[in-house]
């Protein structure tokens, strides 16, 4: 073990002039005794915005004789230029600058790896498929390797409502000040900048409707190959990025290494629910293979490791989620048993092939509910809720009670044959576990855009009336089916507002009987395995608090017009940063609105207030977003404002209109 020194700001030139802001964790004597360096490369403000997660890990790591290295985008943070897009390719090619930069330094011992969650782990898989020679390893949590398919834009080919809420966050972010202090007199130069030439990103996002070129550049799946460094990949039931772990197993070098847990998405040694895992001896244990040549026997660890639920209660605080440990020496098993149940004509759920007939569903548009978010950030109606009312505008088939435990890890695969009366439509299907207790937990969702039935690439629309064969995979999941529970699936037309409905709203006919089933991954259980939990309970810095945090989430239901609300408020209270004073407060304001009469009434509203002071000195920013649709075309409208003090400083407007090619 080793001290250490913080340097709250450097510089990292890049070969146009831009300039990267850097915050760094030296070992001490890493000048004379030059050391491997951790970089962590993302737009969230290094400054205040991931200061309290950085200052939970990059110490332990500097202690243990790794540099960090955390550094912010172009345009964000402290650093220069303008923000263009995520994933760019000029987002790319600064971060292999980077890392070269950080090799040729003299405290460095010319190892780089790269670590982050959300943004910094999808740039760091997509960074390593560029293959800087610098970079020896990876740490990706909470990540895709599938742009299309598995980030917040899409899913399955249908609308992902946090496409919206997503654009609205980094319309934001993108237009937020750099901190004087850092950058002196410049500060309000640099503000402008970047409030002139900031993106509206959902302007750029839904014009590519189908996997095009733009989703494919950073989707590491279209070429698992380009990656030849070892990569940890981590997740979380809890969150939307869930698959990345065991296609990495499958996929990336024998080294990789997956691990999917209980959490939402965040770090998994403050993460909830718990158990948590040591995360921090994870990755110096990582970090010593395969960036300081240790013999710790990394390459040992099973390939995946994951945690099996079990009687989940959903709904209210989840402070611990009930379960165990288990690891798969290989991924996919070798010793993988599928078990398939067939959907019957009278709602059930068996092993028997039943006679074949025609069951129709037409959801209610506002079914869906107690979805929760996309990827959850906090462990209560983040997650998803009780699904008893969104089953009941859906078609259900049950098990009977069940006799004996059912575990299952992978991804499960539901097999339809159906038909819809018009040429667009949705198809959300979802795993549920039906407790004793009548509560109902959902395991697993898969959604598909029945245009997209035969790929993303070329999308065809359905012709009315005419049967097709379509497999929808649900996420990956690792759950106990207990004795005395049911298993269920349920599938509806609508799943809102965690997609948006498309411009019909048809009935879907499904054929059940011997042509439409269920395929699960079961496991054979009784096996456990020990993942460490973390010696502190809470390892992130408490900063003072000048007003409270408050989250709110509820549903309004007009019984004259019948519109219903969708509403969410965030407001991170006032907090003030330690040694610098900067004191921060972001508030969140998202309205979805829908007429159950009417597919084209869905619309959204966001308003994002960022505001920033330090004696004298305070800015904020106002973005406010919206987007309705008609048959033809979706209609955009952003605004950011931004104030010193009291006086209104500089406003843009955006306006556009979008055509609805598949959705």
């Amino acid at each position: 073990m080793t001290g250490h020194t913080v340097w709250e700001n450097i510089f990292i030139p890049l070969a146009d002039g831009r300039r990267l802001a850097a915050r760094v964790w030296m070992p001490d004597g890493a000048e004379n005794n030059p050391v491997p360096a951790v970089f962590e490369y993302i737009p969230y403000r290094k400054r205040d915005g991931t200061a309290p997660r950085d200052e939970s890990t990059y110490p332990v790591f500097a202690e243990a004789g790794f540099a960090g290295v955390r550094v912010d985008l172009s345009g964000n943070g402290e650093s220069d230029g303008d923000w263009d897009d995520e994933y760019s390719p000029r987002e790319l090619s600064d971060g292999v600058e980077v890392i070269h930069w950080i090799a040729a330094q003299n405290w460095c011992s010319g190892s780089v790896g790269m670590m982050g969650i959300s943004w910094g782990g999808f740039n760091g898989l997509q960074i390593a498929a560029l293959q800087p020679e610098p970079l020896k390893a990876v740490i990706s949590i909470g990540s895709t390797v599938d742009r299309f398919n598995d980030d917040i834009h899409y899913k399955g080919g249908a609308h992902l409502s946090s496409n919206f809420g997503w654009s609205s966050v980094m319309l934001s972010y993108a237009s937020r000040a750099p901190d004087p202090e850092l950058v002196g007199d410049q500060w309000r130069d640099m503000w402008l900048n970047r409030l002139k030439s900031q993106p509206f990103p959902l302007d750029i996002w839904l014009r590519h409707q189908a996997k095009d070129a733009y989703w494919k550049h950073g989707s590491i799946s279209e070429d698992y190959s380009r990656v030849r460094v070892p990569c940890l990949v981590i997740s979380g039931w809890g969150d939307g990025y869930i698959n990345a772990p065991p296609a990495c197993a499958e996929h990336l070098p024998t080294h990789s290494k997956a691990i999917n847990g209980p959490w939402i998405h965040k770090y998994p040694h403050f993460a909830y629910p718990h158990p948590r895992i040591d995360f921090h001896k994870e990755a110096i244990r990582w970090w010593g293979q395969w960036l300081r040549g240790e013999e710790n026997a990394c390459e040992d660890i099973p390939a995946y490791r994951a945690y099996i639920s079990e009687d989940v209660a959903p709904g209210g605080w989840r402070e611990r989620e009930p379960g165990r440990w288990v690891a798969e020496p290989d991924w996919p098993p070798k010793d993988r048993a599928i078990k398939t149940l067939y959907l019957g004509k009278h709602g059930h759920l068996t092993e028997e092939e039943g006679p074949d007939g025609e069951l129709q569903v037409r959801s209610p548009l506002e079914c869906g509910m107690a979805c929760g978010e996309f990827f959850s950030l906090k462990p209560d109606a983040d997650l998803p809720g009780d699904q008893t009312m969104d089953d009941a505008g859906s078609l259900t088939f049950d098990t009977a009670v069940l006799e004996e435990g059912v575990e299952i890890l992978g991804r499960p695969v539901v097999r339809l044959r159906l038909s819809i009366d018009g040429r667009r439509g949705n198809i959300a299907v979802r795993l549920n576990d039906v407790r004793p207790d009548g509560q109902v937990n959902r395991v697993s969702l898969g959604i598909l855009n029945l245009a997209h039935r035969q790929g993303n690439e070329a999308p065809e629309l359905m012709t009315p009336g005419e049967l097709v064969d379509i497999a929808i995979p649900l996420d990956e999941c690792g759950y106990r089916f207990l004795p005395g529970h049911r298993m269920r699936i349920a599938i509806s037309t609508q799943y809102w507002p965690f997609i948006l409905p498309q411009s019909e709203d048809p009935t879907a006919t499904i054929v059940v009987g011997s042509v439409s089933a269920l395929d699960l991954p079961t496991r054979s259980g009784g096996d456990d395995y020990t993942m460490p939990e973390p010696d502190n309970p809470d390892p992130l810095p408490q900063y003072k608090s000048h007003v409270c945090a408050d989250d709110q989430r509820w549903v309004e239901h007009d019984l004259q017009t019948g519109v219903t609300r969708y509403r969410v408020m965030s407001d991170t209270g006032e907090s003030e940063m330690p040694e610098h004073g900067l004191c921060t407060r972001h508030v969140r304001d998202e309205t979805w609105i829908i007429n159950p009469n009417d597919p084209l009434s869905a619309r959204a509203t966001s308003t994002y207030t960022s505001a920033f002071r330090r004696g004298h000195w305070s800015v904020k920013t106002i973005a406010y977003s919206t987007m309705r649709c008609d048959g033809e075309r979706y209609y955009l409208s952003a605004n950011v404002s931004a104030f010193e003090g009291d006086e209104l400083i500089h406003e843009r407007t955006w306006e556009t209109e979008i055509e609805r090619d598949w959705l």
